[in-house]
């Protein structure tokens, strides 16, 4: 192979994308390290990245493949967020492989399905499936493992890491910052495991963290939980706002079934509370939580659920068992699998009695407990309470996958997070811009599309859907529309160097449940890198790209040249 053509491929990871000019390639930075006086160790880097999930692994590979240098913070031991740490696999929508996603978010989906290719002894007809789903779930066209997610996460990071261009520090947690007047000058983040502190210095810093941390220790405007109709104009918003009130989080797991061996783990501490806990929400929840219904979440009627772990399909409900399974063992050669494998992230172990948005670590670790406690006894009540199609109760043979999660304890290393702090942003996306019913309400035409933003920076979908919350709303669910993602949201209002990459960005309460699942977090912070790499170049601010309509215009023609799309394709 050429040189150059070697290092074109080296610095993409051997991905789909175009490599930079070799003029680029020779001219990237590296990451600085030297000591304060006292002692504390300092990295320096382009931007700082606090949170290595999907928003946070995309906007490190945008402005890496352009050049600047990265320091990008994990809190726990796996990149990925929503992905693998926390175990969920990709909610997406129909259209997935072709479009409403940027270009590198399909490059890696693809590279999903070549690591199965290469790596499982994958059965004639999967290999030769273009549309490989390895666990055939209901919830994706891609249902697949946590740990591949991470093999191919670190894989695409490896090449920068090893130039020097990329510092990824894991399990390392934001602790305070340095802010002068409306710029922030260093973050300070504390390791884990031996409890050391590193200074980050930075000309940028990207929160991506899973609850907006890095906000409030910059004293960057947010808000949280709940805004009212009078704030809003929503048409589903409540009429009186809650500061407190977020969604529900899920402490998730993975199970399989070997019908022939007992796997029912130790009772657990609090089964006997879970077991009788009937959740108080308005509207009522239809009876127990560890029982196999639900309420409707558009309708809010009761709903019923199935359970087999042999598969197939149970009449009018849904088996819960196909929802999410990652692994399908007919995918395989036969002797792979004893069976399937499922993540269990249901209506079941939804924990609805606490927030954990803007509280203590004390506090955030209390619910957290509470809800692996939840987790476990739903697992127990389906190994010994369950109902069988045969009039029986119970499946022994359902057993917990601790590998799958790389935990001692099998649950997921962080909760699945569906609600974080939000900027106050320039721009607000509210509900009469994305929801199916405020939009026909309110728009003079087109109302059967979302509001067109002049300053897209990428485009999405999902439902507006949003789990019962903390402080006792049940669901709230309708109909959205495919939307684009605006600048504007990306801005806070008067913190000049700090942008969000994950849930925290300029939404509502409601129009958070759809922005903030995984093809739009990725393409939220993809967008936020590329934003940085521009005005480093340019020498300018990122309000100063949104405010100047010909740098706008430029700023979207240089992130559509790199796979962004910022406009749906027309019907």
């Amino acid at each position: 192979m050429r040189r150059r053509n070697f290092l074109e491929t080296l610095v993409v990871g051997g991905g789909l994308f175009v490599a930079p000019p070799l003029s680029v390639l020779s001219a990237r930075a590296e990451v600085k390290q030297s000591r304060e006086s006292n002692g504390t160790e300092q990295l320096e880097a382009d931007v700082v990245i606090a949170g290595g999930g999907l928003g946070g692994f995309a906007a490190a590979m945008a402005v890496l493949r352009n050049g600047q240098s990265v320091i990008m913070t994990e809190e726990t031991d796996w990149i990925g967020g929503q992905l693998t740490q926390q175990g969920v696999p990709p909610d997406e929508h129909p259209w997935i492989e072709t479009t409403g996603s940027t270009q590198l978010y399909r490059d890696f989906r693809n590279r999903i399905r070549d690591y199965y290719r290469r790596n499982y002894p994958l059965t004639q007809t999967a290999m030769g499936d273009p549309l490989l789903n390895p666990g055939n779930g209901a919830v994706s066209r891609l249902c697949h493992e946590p740990r591949v997610a991470l093999a191919v996460l670190t894989d695409m990071l490896n090449p920068y890491i090893s130039s020097g261009q990329l510092a990824l520090l894991l399990e390392h947690k934001a602790i305070d910052a340095d802010t002068d007047g409306d710029r922030v000058k260093a973050i300070r983040v504390k390791d884990r495991r031996t409890g050391a502190t590193k200074k980050l210095v930075a000309t940028f810093f990207v929160d991506a963290t899973e609850l907006g941390d890095l906000l409030p220790l910059t004293g960057t405007e947010f808000v949280t939980g709940t805004e009212s109709k009078a704030d809003t104009g929503e048409l589903h918003a409540p009429d009186s706002a809650d500061p407190s009130n977020n969604q529900a989080f899920t402490m998730c797991f993975a199970m399989d079934y070997v019908p022939d061996e007992n796997h029912t783990i130790e009772k657990p501490a609090n089964y006997t509370f879970w077991r009788n806990h009937v959740p108080d929400l308005t509207p009522p929840w239809p009876g127990r939580l560890l029982e196999l219904h639900y309420s409707n979440p558009k309708t809010l009627q009761p709903k019923k659920l199935g359970f087999d772990p042999r598969g197939g399909e149970m009449g009018d409900a849904l088996n819960l068992w196909n929802y999410r399974k990652i692994i399908s063992k007919d995918n395989f050669v036969p002797g792979t699998y004893p069976g399937d494998i499922t993540v269990v992230n249901w209506p079941q172990n939804d924990y609805m009695l606490g927030n954990i948005v803007d509280v203590s670590e004390v506090e955030f670790n209390e619910h957290v407990a509470s809800a692996k406690m939840l987790s476990l006894s739903l697992l127990y009540w389906l190994q010994t309470e369950a109902p069988r199609p045969d009039g029986g109760k119970g499946w022994p043979g359902l057993r917990l996958r601790k590998e799958v999660m790389g935990t001692a304890d099998g649950l997921a290393k962080y909760p699945y997070v569906r609600e974080s702090r939000r900027i106050k942003a320039m721009f607000t996306i509210r509900e009469e811009h994305v929801g199916k019913a405020n939009r026909e309400r309110v728009a003079q035409t087109d109302k059967g599309r979302a509001a067109a933003f002049h300053d897209s920076v990428g485009i999405g979908y999902y439902h507006i859907d949003l789990h019962p919350s903390s402080n006792r709303v049940n669901y709230i669910d309708f109909d959205s529309l495919r939307f684009q993602i605006p600048l504007g949201a990306l801005l806070p209002v008067r913190i000049k160097n700090l942008l969000p990459a994950n849930k925290n960005i300029g939404t509502t309460h409601i129009t958070n449940g759809c922005y903030r699942l995984h093809p739009v977090e990725w393409s939220i912070g993809e967008a936020v890198g590329m934003l940085i790499s521009y005005v480093c170049r340019k020498a300018i601010s990122p309000a100063l790209v949104w405010e100047d309509e010909i740098t706008l215009v430029d700023f979207q023609s240089f992130i559509r040249s790199q796979g962004i799309e910022t406009v749906w394709p027309t019907d």
